[in-house]
C-alpha cells in the first residue's frame, strides 16, 4: 500500500506538493481501535460493497495516521448531526479526517467530494467532539482528508 502527503489550507484536492512514501512501516491493527456510536445510525443504508469499500479506505488510512506518528483517538463517531471518521492526535493538534474510498475517478478524485457544505457539517462535528471530552489536552485542531483510491492512501493535512 502507497501513502502519500499534501498539504495546504484551500480545497481538499491534491496538490503538486503531494509526494509517495512507499513502504511505509508496518502499523497496529486500526481495527483495534474501537468504532463508538453517540446515537444509532439512521442514514440510508449502503451497499454491502460501498461499505465495504468505506471501511476499507477509513482502514487505510487509520493506518497511515498511525505509521506517521499518531495515537487515534477515536473511529466513527456519530451524533444525530452526523459522524467523524477518524479522530487523530499528533504533532500537538486533535486531527479529525474525513475519508472518502473510490475504485475509480469515474466521478472524480475522492477528496473532491469534501465540499463547502461537508466542511461546516466536519467542523460542527469537531466541536462538537471536543466538548464531549471532558478530559482533553489543550492542542491545536487540523482538518484532513484521506483520499483512497486504488489502494493508495493520499492524506491532505490541513485540507481546509
Amino acid at each position: 500500500m502507497a501513502f502519500s502527503v499534501a498539504g495546504g489550507h484551500g480545497a481538499a484536492v491534491p496538490g503538486p506538493g503531494a509526494h509517495a512514501v512507499d513502504g511505509a512501516p508496518a502499523a497496529p491493527d486500526p481495527a483495534a481501535v474501537p468504532d463508538h456510536a453517540a446515537v444509532p445510525d439512521h442514514a440510508a443504508p449502503r451497499s454491502d460493497s460501498r461499505r465495504v469499500l468505506g471501511r476499507r479506505g477509513e482502514d487505510a488510512a487509520a493506518s497511515w495516521y498511525i505509521s506517521h506518528g499518531y495515537q487515534i483517538v477515536a473511529r466513527n463517531w456519530r451524533t444525530k448531526s452526523g459522524e467523524l471518521d477518524i479522530v487523530a492526535v499528533g504533532q500537538g493538534s486533535y486531527i479529525f479526517c474525513e475519508v472518502k474510498a473510490r475504485t475509480s475517478t469515474r466521478y472524480g478524485a475522492p477528496a473532491e467530494a469534501v465540499g463547502p457544505l461537508k466542511q461546516a457539517r466536519l467542523r460542527r462535528l469537531a466541536a462538537q467532539w471536543l466538548s464531549s471530552q471532558p478530559q482533553r489536552r489543550r492542542l491545536g485542531v487540523r482538518f484532513d482528508v484521506a483520499s483512497v483510491l486504488a489502494g493508495t492512501v493520499q492524506v491532505i493535512e490541513g485540507a481546509f
